[in-house]
């Protein structure tokens, strides 16, 4: 799938404004690139200003911020500036984060590590629907996807992200709740192993890890991006308050437990 798979087709999000955190690179610039491609206008925001600026640059109509979702008053500056620039925010999607990586044993691993997880992943997407919520009931078609990660649903690692994902899943539900009434659909998706630039250099390691996915293979960031277009537009007008998982069969089918079992389900079957 291309970064330009809307090209050509239904252009769903033509004339509405979109804003997008975490928006420079991977996950986030594919989606950035697939909204804008079906009609929006995409306010690409980072915490990396001047890399937001060169991916707004290679999209058409595109805009570019830098906004820490940790600092409040930089995440509404930059809902306040998609409205006025675009007219109408008709479109949030959540996607920044922060990962740190584990320590050899939890007892060690340090307050500040656990709370900038919990605050960027978790706290920040607070912030963003907080600020977004008025422009988006003011839309009429107002939507928020976040995005989450397999992580919240099983133990892949990461003690604080893994939390923070659960924790958005549940404001995912509550936030559902609470805005339906405005005409806001609040959602999420949970991407399994993407191939993002922080994989780069370890493609070894994600064709090792293709081999685990039922579907054969990793995420690519337009995956993602897909199912975001689905989830932001009018065609899941009745869908509020779930989490889709995009994760290639990662969750539903244990890969490593098929690949031990099958010989013997062949005896078994004799057997009956």
């Amino acid at each position: 799938m291309s970064s330009g798979s809307g090209i050509g087709g239904p252009r769903r999000f033509e004339g509405q404004g979109a804003l997008i955190t975490g928006a420079a690179r991977g996950i986030g610039e594919a989606i950035a690139r697939r909204l804008a491609s079906e009609g929006a206008r995409v306010l690409v925001t980072d915490l990396d200003a001047q890399a937001a600026a060169r991916t707004a640059d290679d999209i058409p109509g595109a805009d570019s911020l830098g906004c820490d979702v940790g600092d409040r008053a930089q995440v509404e500056a930059a809902v306040a500036y998609a409205a006025e620039r675009f007219g109408a925010l008709h479109v949030l999607v959540n996607n920044a984060y922060s990962c740190a990586p584990d320590t050899p044993r939890l007892e060690d691993q340090p307050d500040d590590t656990w709370a900038r997880d919990l605050d960027i992943s978790l706290t920040g997407a607070f912030r963003c629907a907080r600020a977004a919520l008025p422009h988006l009931e003011a839309s009429g078609t107002g939507a928020i996807v976040n995005i989450g990660s397999v992580n919240a649903e099983q133990d892949f690692g990461n003690h604080a992200y893994s939390a923070a994902k659960a924790g958005l899943a549940s404001l995912t539900r509550t936030l559902a709740g609470d805005a339906a009434p405005r005409g806001v659909r609040v959602n999420q998706i949970n991407p399994g192993t993407v191939r993002t630039p922080s994989w780069a250099g370890r493609e070894e390691s994600l064709a090792a890890l293709g081999r685990v996915y039922p579907l054969g293979r990793v995420g690519e960031p337009e995956d993602i991006a897909a199912a975001v277009a689905f989830l932001a537009s009018r065609d899941a007008a009745w869908i509020t308050g779930i989490t889709l998982r995009v994760d290639g069969g990662l969750l539903a089918v244990n890969t490593g437990f098929d690949e031990v079992i099958a010989p013997h389900r062949v005896t078994w079957a004799q057997q009956d």
